[in-house]
């Protein structure tokens, strides 16, 4: 790829905004400062527009394999790219599930040369696969999940054994779904004999209720402090689960971090009227009290890293009543332009936004130079404008199931460039159609 020089750079990286310019020699940053100039170097001027760190998406669906109808690893790892986002996670609940090594390692073979971006997979925890965890090498991929509350692929872990011999067996990071699936299934005996299948989607979050939040995430943390697991609870929702977590401690000292959703920083239940089934999510989207709750949280670092949870569903699918339509909704092109309105609305510095969407995943997963904009890191960098008004619209959405929660949505701000490993992977609403995604390496 040779060297390429980005220069008049604001760079946003580990709490501060710098003026310089960046060398990048194939897929490393060489040198950071002022006026770097070389003869052999293509020069990227980004005419004093902010440069990000390539965001780290923790937890996505990307449907491959066997579900790819809805979205595949290429056209979905695209669209990411689109939006900002270098590296995903992509989660074990696809067609065969991810639920031993040797699947875990097909996944791999798959994603290598047709990811547009970086890539690694969580292995899937269940009810009887405990040998296949221990087995599992702690660099071998981002980490463990479990889904303590059912959704989509039916990898419900109920066993409170099982659970608690996992949290014991692992050095991994330990990533949930948290909800009671008890409470659940009473909700919705209790909604269905009122209504039938066509339940109105405002009731979601009543029975995905918050109760079933707290229960199943309060029980799980109890546990991981018991057991001295390693334990991240992903999308949480409730104001009431803040008080599970702790801001007293550097990231890299704590045992139990949190994760929240861009969606559940965006929407609340108010949104429904409008957007319908669209924004049905497990956990479901709440009150606007929570979502206040949430934002708190997040700046005060009781919660530690954005995610997107994408999931994408055709719009057939969607469409369904609302015990046949499916949760989960297409994200990654759109969560960072989301939290930069929200930037420019006040709510949150870009530097936070570089914190939790850049530097945390990479600390928290202990990802190998990747999240910073520093010299000898990966060359994962995304060029912002932050003053260049657009619509999201059908014709400029990249998933492949051709829609979004943010439709008719103005952003203030436009990503210009995305670099994946020093390659120029998305310009301007162009793409390369060059694959430069790598497998992830940790330091564990």
């Amino acid at each position: 790829m040779g060297r390429i020089i980005i220069k008049n750079a604001k760079i946003v990286n580990e709490n501060t905004i710098s003026e310089n310019d960046i060398l990048i020699q194939d897929a490393i940053i060489l040198k950071i400062e002022k006026n770097i100039s070389d003869a052999t170097a293509k020069v990227i001027d980004v005419e004093g527009n902010y440069v990000f760190p390539g965001v780290i998406d923790d937890q996505v669906h990307f449907r491959e394999p066997g579900l790819t109808h809805k979205g595949d690893i290429a056209s979905e790892s695209r669209a990411a790219v689109a939006g900002g986002i270098t590296t995903f996670m992509e989660q074990p609940n696809t067609n065969p599930q991810t639920t031993t090594i040797e699947k875990l390692e097909a996944k791999f073979a798959l994603a290598k040369d047709i990811s547009y971006a970086n890539y690694s997979f969580l292995f899937g925890g269940t009810n009887d696969n405990l040998e296949e965890i221990k087995r599992l090498d702690k660099n071998a991929c981002s980490g463990v999940k479990l889904f303590l509350g059912s959704s989509t692929g039916n990898m419900l872990v109920d066993n409170e054994q099982v659970i608690e011999s996992i949290f014991n067996s692992t050095q991994m990071v330990i990533s949930a779904h948290c909800e009671d699936e008890t409470t659940i299934r009473e909700n919705m005996a209790t909604y269905k004999a009122k209504y039938g299948d066509d339940i109105p989607i405002k009731c979601h979050p009543e029975i995905r209720s918050a109760e079933a939040c707290y229960i199943s995430s309060s029980k799980a943390i109890a546990l991981a402090k018991k057991t001295g697991a390693r334990f991240h609870v992903f999308h949480l929702t409730t104001a009431k689960e803040m008080d599970l977590f702790q801001n007293d401690i550097p990231l890299e000292q704590k045992k139990i971090t949190a994760e929240v959703c861009v969606h559940h920083l965006w929407f609340s239940e108010e949104d429904y009227a409008t957007k319908g089934t669209f924004i049905k999510w497990n956990p479901a989207v709440k009150k606007a009290t929570d979502r206040e709750a949430l934002w708190k949280a997040l700046l005060d670092d009781r919660i530690d890293v954005i995610a997107t949870d994408h999931a994408p569903h055709t719009l057939e699918e969607k469409k369904n009543v609302y015990t046949k339509a499916p949760s989960g909704g297409p994200l990654v092109q759109h969560a960072l332009p989301a939290l930069l309105q929200k930037y420019k609305e006040g709510v949150i510095s870009l530097e936070k936004i570089a914190q939790k969407m850049c530097h945390n995943p990479a600390i928290l997963f202990e990802i190998e130079k990747r999240g910073f904009v520093k010299e000898g890191y990966f060359a994962d960098l995304v060029v912002v404008n932050t003053n260049d008004a657009w619509k999201v619209t059908k014709e400029n959405i990249a998933y492949k199931c051709g829609w979004s929660p943010f439709e008719e949505q103005t952003f203030n701000s436009k990503i210009t460039h995305t670099f994946v490993n020093g390659h120029l992977a998305y310009e301007n609403g162009e793409f390369s159609e060059k694959r430069n995604g790598k497998r992830l390496t940790f330091n564990r």
